[in-house]
């Protein structure tokens, strides 16, 4: 059976640069920074004070004030990134088969707000009564999922991935395999996060994973720089929307470019290092592009996982160069972590996004704060400038906690 090739026409997404599409890309090619100190929560006790929180965020611009009390903040996140996809892609919802156009939407921890507040409003007094009747369906991370598809009556596949950072690249891996192979026409997929709480970072402090670098917070996510010392919390969301070519065409929608190639594998190595020699990454590249039908040649530019953690950049430097050979030192690569800061199960939406629209305007967004490049992160990182130039194909990498890897191969469409 020939597959069908999948297009991308709709995006929306909500960042610590921007709360939408073009506002990200204009923060992204200006190397704004998102990092600051944390107002969600009082930070006297942590040991981070920081963290990329969006800015002047509005969820009644796109949902009923009622249901906002409803919602955990990563569901709101959802259904605002979605409604922008979906006006973005100038979809008519009543001449679309909605039995033939799904959600795959994706959270790494779901609604942990909602936990903290519910767990210290019944330990207060011990009191069951005290729980929000909404606690359950605000917390689980599917709902954003369900909501979406609630919304606008979208009765195809229908589910949540939670695959730690890799979770959105895998809802969107999913989607494009369920149209690939004629299960649906259209998806609504990525992921959205909300995290930046007092339980999440806290916990993340005590494994030590977290830049605790609160005297120059500014400059904490420093990919590949050799004093990177952890990643710096995001959080937002970022939605895309799949649609098999035919369907795209037929119906003169705007095609950003083609998603044309995944590939899934795990490291089986360690719940929180990576594989030291990246093989798990190597092969999710590897298989990316052998699915895709290129060769390693073809490859102009890799949006890194890039955490600024000391482990995942050298590790992920060796797989880019075991994965592409010598041509690894023709492209060029950067991480959007150094603005953004990591997203967590949203990452690899806003990553994917970004990677679209560097192939749509042939402009590659920089890597901010390398001011020091680590000896062995010896690649082209787009160190604190854009990079102007042809991009074909482009390769988006998100890595997990568990050893999940997946990786993305998107190009220019060409009928």
């Amino acid at each position: 059976m020939k597959k069908r090739r999948v297009v991308v026409t709709g995006l929306g997404a909500v960042t610590p640069i921007g709360n939408d599409v073009q506002t990200f890309w204009k923060g992204l090619l200006e190397g704004r920074n998102g990092v600051d100190l944390i107002t969600h929560f009082d930070t006297t006790r942590f040991d981070t004070k920081f963290a990329a929180e969006l800015k002047n965020f509005d969820p009644s611009i796109y949902i009923d004030k009622k249901q906002i009390r409803r919602m955990d903040r990563f569901t709101q996140f959802a259904l605002s990134t979605s409604a922008q996809a979906i006006d973005d892609s100038r979809l008519n919802l009543e001449k679309i088969d909605l039995e033939r156009f799904g959600v795959i939407y994706g959270s790494g921890i779901g609604g942990i707000k909602t936990f903290e507040d519910q767990n210290f409003n019944y330990f207060t007094e011990r009191n069951p009564q005290r729980i929000n009747p909404f606690f359950i369906t605000m917390m689980i991370a599917d709902i954003a999922a369900g909501h979406i598809s609630i919304r606008y009556g979208l009765k195809g596949p229908n589910y949540s991935t939670t695959s730690a950072c890799a979770t959105s690249s895998h809802a969107i891996a999913d989607a494009f395999m369920l149209i690939e192979r004629g299960n649906a026409d259209l998806m609504i997929c990525g992921g959205s996060e909300a995290a930046i709480t007092e339980l999440s970072i806290g916990g993340f402090n005590s494994m030590r994973a977290l830049s605790t670098w609160n005297d120059n917070y500014k400059k904490a996510s420093r990919p590949f720089d050799k004093d990177r010392s952890g990643f710096v919390m995001g959080e937002g969301s970022g939605t895309i929307i799949l649609e098999e070519m035919e369907h795209a065409l037929d119906r003169g929608a705007n095609i950003y470019a083609e998603l044309s190639g995944i590939g899934l594998t795990a490291d089986a190595h360690h719940m929180t290092a990576p594989d030291p020699e990246g093989y798990g990454a190597v092969r999710s590249m590897r298989e990316a592009i052998l699915d895709a039908d290129l060769k390693p040649r073809d490859i102009d530019y890799v949006n890194a996982h890039g955490t600024s953690t000391p482990l995942n950049d050298v590790t992920e430097t060796r797989a880019i160069k075991t994965a592409l050979g010598e041509h690894a030192h023709n492209i060029h690569v950067s991480s959007i972590k150094s603005m953004t800061g990591h997203l967590l199960g949203a990452a690899g939406a806003i990553e994917a996004i970004s990677t679209i629209l560097t192939l749509k305007n042939d402009i590659i967004p920089p890597t901010i704060n390398l001011e020091n490049q680590d000896p062995d992160c010896d690649l082209n990182y787009c160190a604190n400038k854009p990079v102007y130039t042809m991009v074909n194909a482009a390769i988006s990498n998100t890595f997990g906690f568990g050893g999940h890897n997946a990786s993305l191969l998107f190009k220019k469409f060409k009928v």
